[in-house]
């Protein structure tokens, strides 16, 4: 469902804006945590602003950079992806909320509390759980890395065009 909320934030889903923001919260309801709205605010200024620090909340951090050097702390890194993507832009350009953000907080509250009604706290974990681990290390995930993340200086982005983009339409 990320990667659904992605393609919507860049008005994917169909003709206008009201619709595809529409359809991006309808995407983040079984995510379990409210995301849609606030994601497509920062990812429209990580296009603007790819590669600037400080900007660009989708660059990690001088303090991830130098923490998260080898392989075992990379997969750290990795494992807590969610945090990290989640809370970077919160923390380096915060911004206030806005009525989309309430909306996409308010609808996600009320399916929440609707499966916790129906299947308790372990059907709201599941939900949360499941989009957690499903950043983490997931095959689909890879895109993440690979799309995000400056590995020679002179390319600020990666595509990927294998057999996963079948199960993702991406």
């Amino acid at each position: 469902m990320t990667l659904a909320m992605h393609e919507l934030s860049h008005n994917l889903g169909g003709k206008g804006v009201v619709y595809n923001r529409i359809l991006a919260i309808l995407a983040n309801l079984p995510m379990g945590l409210p995301a849609a709205a606030t994601f497509k605010r920062y990812h429209m200024e990580h296009h603007k602003y790819m590669g600037e620090d400080e900007i660009d909340v989708d660059i990690p951090t001088d303090f991830e950079g130098s923490t998260f050097q080898h392989t075992i702390m990379k997969a750290l890194w990795l494992f807590f992806q969610p945090a990290w993507y989640s809370l970077r832009p919160l923390v380096i350009a915060p911004k206030q909320a806005q009525l989309w953000e309430f909306i996409n907080f308010t609808c996600t509250a009320i399916v929440d509390a609707s499966v916790f009604y129906v299947y308790g706290i372990k059907g709201v974990a599941y939900l949360a759980l499941g989009t957690i681990f499903g950043m983490q290390f997931h095959p689909i995930a890879g895109h993440f890395v690979a799309e995000h993340f400056v590995l020679h200086d002179e390319q600020e982005t990666y595509s990927y065009y294998g057999p996963l983009n079948w199960f993702t339409s991406n």
